[in-house]
């Protein structure tokens, strides 16, 4: 038996309520396929285009009605734990009924302790939410704090940082339902990202990276392995050129020669490989997988997926 941590992006979810019920009832079957084997599966997904959405929401209605109220990102990001959580959940608990398989799903609000310190505050670059006037976007971040930016010419945007997850606050809670036999829903989106000022926590408008996330998550619960589901079926270098070649295993030494040849699209296909790395370097030579969302089971039986190794 293996305990897994797996996580599966925002945007493999869809993009409406509506459109995410439909895809994740095809993603329990492929995730409770390897559940029955007998492993331990915590699940961290993401939260791109689900947490916009509701921050976008929340932007309108303000702009029809002052009154109605701006909710900034930590509690925009909790919303959508919740949202995406209870798809999750429902949908593997009936996949699980349906085999009668007498097993239980928990969903847990997680927040994601970060640095102050770290560079990504110094240098506020995620746009979220939606496009401003240049006015209407330095009003909004005098009167709120805000930093905003100019985004490729489509307009003004809200920017935050993506600073690295440093702890996980419920970490005893998610090791306590994982050893109780549970299957974990956690982290979110990457966790709430939050800060320590004179022991007390703190919300803090970011966006974790929810691999780093996954990868940290793998480390505290002592997982066997991490894998990265995505849309496609192993990593691959000079993608989309005429010489585009998959890689079946990737060690350490080849994803940094690769990183430092820009191989990997920011924002993409780095933030995976740079995720795998390190939980494999921070476990000492424990596996991670990138891999598709569909082929799960191939993926961890090798068949499918990049395996990283030391």
């Amino acid at each position: 038996m293996a305990k897994v941590v797996v996580a599966v992006g925002g945007n493999a979810l869809g993009n409406s309520p509506e459109e995410q019920k439909e895809i994740v009832k095809k993603t329990a079957k492929h995730l409770v396929d390897f559940i029955i084997k007998g492993n331990e599966m915590i699940i961290v997904h993401g939260n791109g285009p689900q947490v916009g959405m509701i921050n976008n929401g929340f932007d309108i209605a303000h702009k029809h009605n002052p009154k109605s109220p701006l909710v900034d990102f930590p509690e925009c990001g909790a919303m959508s734990q919740g949202y995406i959580g209870y798809h999750l959940q429902q949908a593997i608990t009936n996949e699980l009924q349906s085999r009668n398989i007498d097993k239980s799903v928990a969903t847990l609000i997680t927040q994601t302790v970060v640095d102050i310190n770290d560079q990504a505050f110094k240098n506020p670059s995620k746009p979220i939410g939606d496009f401003m006037t240049e006015q209407e976007a330095k009003q909004l971040a005098n009167d709120n704090n805000w930093s905003v930016k100019e985004d490729a010419g489509r307009g003004w945007r809200r920017v935050v940082a993506s600073p690295k997850p440093i702890d996980i606050v419920e970490r005893e809670m998610i090791n306590t339902l994982v050893n109780s036999g549970y299957i974990t829903i956690s982290t979110g989106g990457g966790g709430i990202p939050v800060i320590k000022k004179q022991g007390i926590y703190e919300g803090i408008a970011a966006v974790v990276d929810k691999d780093f996330a996954a990868a940290k998550v793998a480390e505290i619960t002592n997982a066997d392995a991490l894998v990265i589901l995505t849309a496609i079926d192993r990593v691959a270098i000079n993608y989309l050129k005429p010489d585009q070649t998959e890689i079946e295993v990737m060690t350490k030494a080849m994803a940094q020669q690769y990183i430092g040849e820009k191989q990997f699209a920011p924002g993409s296909m780095l933030p995976k490989v740079e995720a795998a790395l390190s939980f494999v370097e921070m476990t000492n030579g424990k596996p991670a997988y990138v891999g598709s969302l569909e082929k799960v089971e191939a993926v961890l039986d090798g068949k499918s997926g990049t395996k990283f190794v030391l």
